[in-house]
């Protein structure tokens, strides 16, 4: 039986389209609509009442003749052709190149709008994945199957350190593959030329699949491109057994291209006006990340959101730390110091780093010394800021040491060249050269056996 035309479009309303009549149509089904003069565009179902079908357009309604359009629904939704040649493309939100080379002889398409995994199917992320950034494998571990978002401030280097974070990014054990699935939300044409460029330059593409959706594209786009990211990245890990790092750049984009949808809709808004199913929506991308027990790949998602105003208690990094593993959070006054990637390394957290670190993983000494950095920091931090009160003749000996230790710490062990890919090991030598800064009566979370052998 042949795919259905209906020339019942009862009205168009900016990007919404109300089709009348129609039998058997399915929420996110793929609308195909045919103009008078043979332009093709195409959409998405939103919401089904009866015999009604409410139809989000992925482009401009302009020129859409409600007399003389013909749509059709397609019986399946928004999908992604996929092969194992996909590793080195670039690709529009929607999943069509725009590296000028020909399109992707599909092994198979799939359907973008995947469900999160099953808890029960779940297995425990436990294995180290270098970024090559001390701040983040020394102090905030990122771990095989975590969810870990990097939380930033409009204008912070969060998009240079998520390009630094594609160039350096490994699994340790050589024999294991590696790709990096990267999407870029709602960005400028400028930005989404520094990354497509830095990674041909670097050598970096060819291990990376490029999704890149630029601020002009339509919202709905904006819906669709994470979704592209993570269908690929399941391919790449349950298929051809790859281990996948996902990120995802800027979710914030992602949000705001959703309460735009939910008011053309005029749903009761939530808080800010972001829609009330956030949090669900949210995790239908976040939960997908993971590892599947019997399946050898892995999915670990790293999520980058700008926060409004700074505020860690706006919905989208509020929602965003409900449903994730810990943040890395992006500090103003580092940036200011100059300290880049300006991580926060105190308020930052990864919940599972203690489950990716130790003897065979990292190494045996790697716990101790991490929870010695971030108490000796801390200190340091608190002595700076009473010298700053008070003089700083006024500390005692140990505590101008300590401030001496942050001031190095941050200089030192935070800070990094954009091109600097230090290894674990390095980064834990120098944590060891850091804390030979202080009496060794102070290492008081580190191991006599360890003070032995690395101090």
């Amino acid at each position: 039986m042949g795919i259905l035309e209906y020339k019942t479009i009862k009205e168009v309303v900016g990007p919404l389209m109300l089709v009348e009549k129609t039998r058997s149509v399915k929420f996110d089904e793929l609308v195909k609509i045919k103009l008078k003069n043979g332009e093709i565009r195409y959409g998405k179902v939103l919401e089904v009442d009866n015999d009604k079908a409410l139809v989000q357009l992925f482009e401009s309604s302009q020129g859409l003749k409600i007399d003389d359009a013909k749509v059709s629904f397609l019986g399946h939704g928004l999908e992604i052709s996929v092969s194992p040649n996909i590793l080195g493309r670039v690709f529009d939100g929607m999943g069509n190149p725009i590296d000028g080379k020909s399109k992707i002889l599909a092994s198979k398409k799939l359907d973008i709008n995947g469900a999160p995994l099953n808890p029960v199917a779940r297995d425990y992320p436990n294995e180290f994945i270098q970024t090559g950034i001390s701040a983040i494998d020394g102090l905030n571990t990122l771990v095989r199957g975590q969810k870990l978002p990097i939380f930033s401030g409009s204008g912070l280097s969060h998009n240079k350190l998520a390009a630094q974070i594609v160039r350096q990014a490994k699994v340790l054990n050589a024999s294991d593959k590696f790709a990096i699935v990267f999407a870029a939300i709602g960005i400028t044409f400028e930005e989404s030329n520094y990354f497509i460029e830095n990674f041909k330059d670097t050598g970096a593409l060819d291990k990376t699949v490029l999704f890149i959706n630029l601020a002009s594209d339509p919202a709905i786009e904006r819906i669709a491109t994470p979704r592209m990211a993570i269908t690929t990245a399941e391919y790449l890990a349950y298929e051809l057994g790859m281990h996948v790092l996902v990120i995802l750049t800027d979710i914030t984009n992602y949000a705001e291209a959703l309460r735009e949808i939910s008011a053309a809709r005029k749903e009761v808004p939530g808080r800010r006006g972001y829609p009330g199913y956030m949090y669900t929506d949210l995790a239908s991308l976040y939960e997908r990340a993971g590892r599947v027990k019997g399946l050898k790949g892995s999915i670990t998602q790293l999520p980058i959101l700008t926060m409004p105003e700074d505020d860690k208690t706006h919905p989208i990094p509020d929602l965003t730390g409900y449903i994730t593993e810990g943040q890395i959070i992006l500090s103003r006054s580092l940036s200011h110091k100059k300290i880049t990637p300006p991580i926060d390394v105190l308020t930052s957290l990864s919940r599972l780093k203690d489950k990716g670190i130790g003897e065979s993983k990292t190494r045996e000494d790697h716990a101790n010394t991490m929870n010695q950095l971030f108490a000796s920091y801390a200190r340091g931090k608190e002595a700076k800021e009473l010298a700053s009160v008070l003089g700083a003749s006024a500390l005692s000996e140990i505590d101008q040491l300590y401030a001496k230790f942050a001031e190095e710490f941050e200089e030192n062990y935070i800070s990094q060249g954009e091109y600097e890919n230090r290894s674990i090991f390095e980064t834990l030598e120098l944590g060891w050269k850091l804390l030979r800064l202080l009496p060794k009566s102070e290492l008081k979370r580190i191991n006599e056996k360890y003070i032995e052998k690395y101090y």
